[in-house]
């Protein structure tokens, strides 16, 4: 298959739309040609593109940046000499003079498939960006690695953040090209807006589900984001960054298991499956230990969960992993009525609430991990109102 960035390399016509024009690149490691090519150089061996800019989106061009709220410099590309702008420093959106760098902005970011995952955001912010100056956007689309399932709540008015750019839920089976989509129409921006669409993208065809296994290599997007199996855990564990259980940051696992020194996983593991075991279906919880060699719990030895999405008993239709993160959180509740459960610091520079209501776009689920008498039905209600509504509300700006 061919992901938008080799269609543009390899479509003569395409290329040719851009040539006198002053080019950008929105990229980041991931953003690479079938043969591991970064985009920058590749695009720099086309006579006909000329780059003028760069920017790097949240862990920076060279994703060298391990956690949240770690901010890239601006600099100098060492090889081409043209500037190389951070969207994850000093802003979040781009500055007025940077954006009379160019007439027309490449975006290459290989996301999640996560309504959290900051790129998500920084799409949205260059095309209103772009609207204001009267720049072209440009996007080389790539596979959404969860694939179409969507999950979740949907962000509630007010809980608009770094993590929450609009009204969608957590898990939105959407790619960055179809976003794009969805973000020009919700919020009527006057933007010269297009995608470079993918060729052979089957987002229903096992074994991959969503990424071309054994067609193309993994490349983190982000440097916890490993391996497909992270992708695919994402939409719930990601969840634990507003927690005080570790997400295996530190652990060659990250962010496809959970733990702490003073939990019993397995049984937190029991828990869960005496409370809902039809949200546990797709996957397998298996009781583990770590000690992370940095973040939460740092070389202590954890007691811990992970949640195993490859091989035979992974069911892609059935795997619903924000259902199977918070029904993690409610068991620990349940079983340690007391335990510290929830961080309380300015996540992705949201003041004035917790993370873990700013990760979820409002309070439905802290609220019901809380609630004593609260019953997996009244979590899922709610969310399986949303979500029939997104696959309805996705639907006109779908491209594959």
């Amino acid at each position: 298959m061919n992901f938008g960035l080799d269609r543009l390399l390899s479509d003569d016509a395409l290329r040719a739309q851009l040539k006198g024009r002053r080019v950008a690149l929105l990229a980041h490691p991931a953003s690479v040609t079938k043969d591991l090519t970064h985009a920058i150089d590749a695009l720099a061996a086309c006579p006909e593109i000329t780059l003028s800019a760069a920017f790097g989106p949240q862990h920076g061009m060279k994703g060298d940046l391990q956690d949240n709220m770690m901010e890239s410099p601006d600099y100098r590309d060492p090889v081409h000499g043209f500037p190389v702008f951070s969207l994850y420093g000093e802003v979040r959106r781009p500055k007025d003079a940077w954006m009379e760098t160019f007439d027309v902005i490449l975006i290459d970011l290989q996301d999640l498939g996560c309504r959290i995952y900051t790129y998500v955001t920084t799409l949205l912010y260059v095309l209103e960006a772009a609207a204001k100056h009267g720049k072209a956007v440009w996007v080389l689309d790539r596979p959404n690695p969860a694939g179409r399932p969507v999950e979740g709540m949907t962000l509630k008015p007010g809980f608009e953040s770094f993590v929450g750019a609009g009204p969608m839920p957590m898990r939105h089976g959407m790619t960055m090209g179809e976003l794009g989509l969805w973000f020009v129409d919700r919020f009527k921006l006057d933007v010269d807006y297009r995608v470079v669409e993918m060729e052979g993208w089957r987002p229903d065809e096992g074994p991959g589900y969503g990424w071309p296994l054994l067609e193309r290599a993994w490349v983190n997007p982000s440097p916890n984001a490993p391996n497909l199996s992270m992708a695919r855990t994402y939409a719930g564990t990601v969840m634990l960054e507003g927690a005080t259980l570790s997400e295996g940051r530190g652990t060659t696992r990250p962010l496809e298991l959970f733990g702490a020194p003073d939990i019993d996983a397995r049984a937190v593991i029991f828990e869960m499956q005496a409370l809902a075991p039809e949200w546990l279906t797709g996957c397998v919880l298996r009781e583990c230990w770590f000690q992370p060699t940095f973040h939460k719990h740092v070389g202590q030895l954890c007691s811990g969960v992970q949640i195993h999405v490859e091989g035979p008993h992974y069911d892609h239709a059935a795997f619903r992993p924000w259902r199977v993160q918070a029904l993690g959180f409610k068991a620990i509740r349940r079983l340690y009525p007391d335990y510290d459960l929830w961080r309380d610091f300015p996540y992705e520079y949201a003041f004035g609430r917790l993370p873990i209501d700013t990760i979820n776009g409002g309070p439905g689920l802290r609220e019901w991990v809380d609630d004593g008498g609260a019953a997996p039905g009244d979590l899922d209600a709610p969310a399986l109102s949303d979500e029939q509504s997104w696959i309805e509300i996705r639907r006109p700006h779908l491209l594959y």
